[in-house]
């Protein structure tokens, strides 16, 4: 097939306003750096989600799955094949009996954070900043200030390969296999399409002053009013990335327009016009001089999309 009937195809599928050619990624992450999609794809439904990628890979296209774009480095020349983007369609958070809250991939933690608080829901409020969508939360087992996505997931709902189809089905947290930001989900390239959450009951008042906590220690302390994917390495066992990298004298280090936060050493973050070979080349040089210094060796958390 070629790309003028493969994007026919596309727009058979989800309705010629959701299909982009060459959108640029840029628009659509954090780090505000990225070359054009060749398709940005929308879909409305989680059956249009399976056609896609069913046509994906019927054609030998390549294809991936963008939330709001906070861990991700889209390379300067763009990516080849389809994008979907799952965000303001997939946004419904919904509150059950029991404690429960079942949110769509594409809601932001603040958003389902802001859900709990309300209906009196606490063990979200470690979510409430972190910059991205449920679906990224449960594919990177997300954490911080000592709570992490799989504290609280009850279910995940993906799209999964199923011979030579694709199934939705509801992956219990038991078989999520989850570790320190990673999950089955992520080692088997498998959609996350939803969460449902348990939740326990606590006040209101309660909650949003943990929440305003929390916000105060974040924006006190991370760069914030920067373009950035949040933080740029796991912490490795036994240290922190962020003092490692003061260790090495790294902090303010700059190739082109990426540097190493002067507030806060493990976030690397775009100070106007960095692109994507600017910020791996300053991940490198970061990489080195830590490990010629402390002999750790650190690994990204942000994912490098190629």
């Amino acid at each position: 097939m070629n790309a003028q009937d493969f994007e026919k195809s596309l727009r058979d599928i989800v309705g010629s306003q959701n299909v982009r050619p060459d959108e640029p990624l840029a628009e659509h992450t954090t780090f505000r750096i990225g070359g054009p999609a060749q398709w940005l794809v929308t879909p409305r439904s989680e059956d249009e989600v399976a056609a896609v990628v069913s046509t994906c890979e019927a054609g030998g296209v390549p294809w991936r799955v963008l939330g709001l774009g906070s861990n991700v480095l889209a390379p300067d020349e763009g990516l080849d094949g389809v994008t979907l983007l799952l965000a303001d369609n997939f946004a419904d958070v919904e509150v059950l009996p029991g404690g429960l809250v079942r949110a769509a991939a594409g809601a932001t933690n603040a958003a389902v954070a802001a859900v709990a608080r309300d209906t009196g829901l606490a063990g979200y409020e470690f979510a409430s900043g972190i910059p991205g969508t449920v679906g990224g939360a449960a594919i990177m087992n997300a954490g911080a200030y000592e709570g992490q996505f799989s504290d609280v997931a009850v279910e995940v709902r993906c799209l999964v390969p199923d011979g030579n189809s694709w199934s939705i089905v509801n992956v219990p947290a038991a078989e999520a296999n989850w570790g320190y930001r990673t999950s089955r989900m992520m080692r088997e390239g498998w959609v996350v399409l939803g969460a449902t959450l348990q939740l326990r009951a606590d006040s209101p008042a309660a909650i949003a002053a943990r929440m305003e906590e929390l916000r105060e220690r974040r924006e006190s302390k991370q760069p914030l009013e920067m373009p950035s994917a949040g933080s740029t390495f796991k912490r490795p066992q036994g240290h922190f990335a962020g003092a490692l990298i003061q260790e090495a004298s790294c902090q303010g280090l700059r190739v082109g327009g990426a540097q190493v936060s002067e507030k806060h050493a493990g976030f690397v973050v775009n100070t106007g016009d960095a692109t994507a070979a600017d910020v791996l080349a300053l991940i490198a040089e970061v990489q080195r001089r830590v490990r010629q210094t402390t002999g750790v060796e650190l690994e990204p958390e942000v994912r490098l999309w190629q």
